[in-house]
């Protein structure tokens, strides 16, 4: 008697594992064979397929199925559309319904997206209910840590909760949640803290029973590249170079790890041929839909390109890649993906040139483009570092009326970023202008406090910089600061430390309330002895040693300068006179003419008699002029008028 496929595949169904999905598929094709509507084989058929990672048989098996096993198959299709890179589909068909399955897939979907707040949102509602499936918290909490690890490398790091940010016990329990509580350090600047945690993630990894060690390998690859980027950030090039001979990249499972490994490698050992660098680097897989890396990764990448694609000398292509991409976002724009091309560009343009030279190639571009941040921001380093911040702080403040005069709300953002704000407080302070500074932070401060996502660090930096001040209208405005970091964050002790500064000198009893918040003066300065500090009077800055060295180098420098014998100028020998002895005095009168010299003697009666009524030091006769006549005939003497006021009348010569 032939056996009933329905009952085998029932069977097979109670009996299941793990390691048995190609057994399941075959009895639900053996089902559908005999039975096409069967909806228990065709949904059982979709499970085996996702389960086997072939995720595009399964949405042709749901669109074999028609409406009704996909009204019956939600979640498996939503699943299926995630994996193949479909996230549009997927996200609308996850909202559709409100199971928790579903839940978990839109969360998934999200992140996946790259809108990492959104992700947060779902699974912040997941944890808040209990969890009806086994090791489902765990999955909760690894989930919740990767999506705060790349809301940080996004750069929104302010929307990640105070009390996450710091590693807890529970993040050191496995190694997937020590992983990603080490990304969230790296991405936030501490590297020593993410070095610790990704030490703590492998040792994890490699001592798990349940793991082979081929599947521990391939969890543990992706940490020691990690850890090799940490150890290059660190400066410890050595255990990053030790950490690159035990990698092989051909071993790494994940593409994307795959890519950044390779790229990583290449930045760490560059090669002095760019044209064989750049053939490594494009020597890389081609990533898939469903494995395609992160924005923030994907721009490091390009950059890298575009950087190896100057060093071989590629300008004019740079420069026109760059470009098209830069125009077709809207400027201006604080966008880390656009901002770092327009330094690309810059840089092509200039032919990788540095100083004045630069700057009359790029400031044509900032004709074109006077509104591009990353032009502007190249610009004014290159003022900086030709010694004119003059010109840095000028062009800073006409691209900031500009876009005071917008009236558009994104012109509006740019103007007052936290990044462009502090560059032009660091410009005003170089340049001494105070004033300038308080003014800044206060309207940036201002603008922010309008907005629901203020800057916390803009306001904390604008709060310090008017406590500074004696003025009531700053001390208030800082006070009004002040208030609103503590509205957000009531346990926040640098805005209860601000508040309290503000308005402890006008309003003592309306701070009284948070003083106890505060740590007790006496415990500041307990540690303080004030009669040893009275007793030893005012300290002095002892000199460092290499200006007291420089100081006596500069002394001896001087006084062999002075004990050293001047240096005679070599003279050519077709300058130097016919007569010339080496070591004999030169005639000190020999650049004077003939008849100038002391030591000239005139010939003949003439000339003597002429020499003896010179008056080269003789005494002057007091006789009046003679006159020589012509044909030597004799001198007739010249006697001077004397006297003689009136006019003398001139007698009329009578005819002959």
């Amino acid at each position: 008697m032939a056996s009933n496929p329905a009952a085998t595949l029932s069977a097979l169904l109670k009996d299941a594992s793990i390691e048995d999905h190609e057994e399941v598929l075959k009895a639900a094709n053996a089902v559908l064979r005999t039975s096409k509507t069967n909806f228990d084989a065709l949904h059982t058929r979709v499970v085996a397929l996702l389960k086997l990672d072939r995720f595009d048989d399964a949405l042709r098996a749901l669109d074999d199925g028609g409406d009704k096993l996909a009204e019956r198959c939600i979640l498996e299709k939503a699943y299926a559309l995630y994996k193949t890179g479909k996230l549009e589909e997927a996200e609308k068909l996850a909202h559709k319904g409100g199971k928790r399955g579903l839940k978990h897939v839109a969360a998934q979907v999200a992140y996946r997206a790259e809108k990492f707040e959104d992700a947060a949102k779902i699974y912040k509602e997941l944890s808040a209910q209990e969890a009806p499936i086994e090791g489902e918290e765990n999955d909760l909490r690894i989930n919740s840590s990767a999506v705060d690890a790349q809301l940080e490398w996004q750069g929104s790091g302010d929307k990640v909760e105070q009390s996450r940010k710091k590693p807890g016990r529970e993040d050191l329990e496995a190694f997937e949640t020590s992983y990603n509580a080490a990304c969230g350090c790296i991405a936030r600047g501490d590297l020593a803290a993410g070095n610790v945690l990704l030490k703590r993630a492998r040792d994890l990894c490699e001592a798990l029973d349940e793991l082979s060690d081929e599947e521990k390998r391939a969890e543990v690859l992706p940490i020691m590249v990690q850890q090799a980027y940490v150890f290059t950030k660190l400066g410890k090039l050595e255990e990053a170079e030790a950490l690159e001979r035990m990698i092989s990249i051909a071993d790494v499972p994940e593409p994307p790890t795959r890519v950044i490994a390779q790229n990583n490698s290449l930045a760490t050992s560059p090669n002095e041929n760019p044209f064989l660098t750049q053939r490594l680097f494009d020597s890389v897989p081609t990533l898939s839909h469903g494995e395609m890396l992160f924005e923030h990764q994907a721009s490091i990448l390009e950059r890298n390109r575009y950087t190896i694609d100057l060093q071989s000398l590629k300008y004019s292509g740079v420069a026109y890649s760059t470009a098209s991409i830069i125009a077709k976002v809207p400027a201006p724009t604080i966008s880390p993906h656009i901002n770092p091309l327009s330094v690309l560009n810059a840089a092509a343009a200039a032919k990788c040139e540095t100083g004045k030279a630069s700057l009359k190639q790029i400031l044509p571009l900032l004709e074109q483009r006077p509104n591009d941040v990353g032009l502007i921001l190249v610009i004014i380093q290159l003022y900086i570092l030709t010694n004119n911040p003059g010109q840095a702080v000028t062009l800073l403040e006409s691209f900031f009326k500009r876009l005071e005069e917008s009236t558009s709300s994104a012109d509006q953002d740019v103007r007052f970023a936290p990044g462009l704000v502090a560059l032009a407080v660091s410009l005003y302070r170089a340049s001494g202008r105070k004033n300038h500074i308080k003014a800044e932070l206060g309207k940036a401060a201002s603008y922010w406090r309008r907005k629901s996502k203020p800057s916390l660090s803009l306001f904390r930096a604008a709060g310090t910089y008017l406590l500074e001040s004696s003025n009531a209208e700053d001390l208030s405005m800082a006070g009004d600061i002040f208030s609103s970091l503590k509205a957000q964050d009531p346990n926040d002790r640098t805005a209860i430390a601000g508040f309290v500064a503000s308005y402890a000198t006008t309003d003592l009893p309306k701070v009284s309330p948070d003083l106890e918040k505060l740590t007790p003066v006496s415990r500041l300065i307990s540690g303080i002895d004030a009669e040893a500090l009275e007793e030893a009077g005012i300290p002095t800055l002892p000199i460092p040693p290499s200006q007291v060295a420089s100081k006596k180098r500069q002394a001896d420098t001087n006084e062999k300068e002075k004990e050293k014998p001047v240096k005679q100028r070599k003279i050519r020998k077709s300058k130097m006179p016919k007569d010339f002895e080496e070591g004999k005095t030169m005639d000190p009168e020999r650049w004077l003419p003939l008849r100038d010299r002391s030591t000239y003697r005139p010939k003949g009666k003439k000339g003597k008699k002429k020499a003896n009524d010179l008056t080269q030091g003789g005494v002057v006769k007091d006789e009046g002029e003679s006159l020589e006549l012509a044909g030597g005939a004799g001198t007739v003497k010249v006697e001077k008028a004397t006297g003689g006021g009136g006019k003398s009348k001139s007698k009329k010569k009578g005819k002959k």
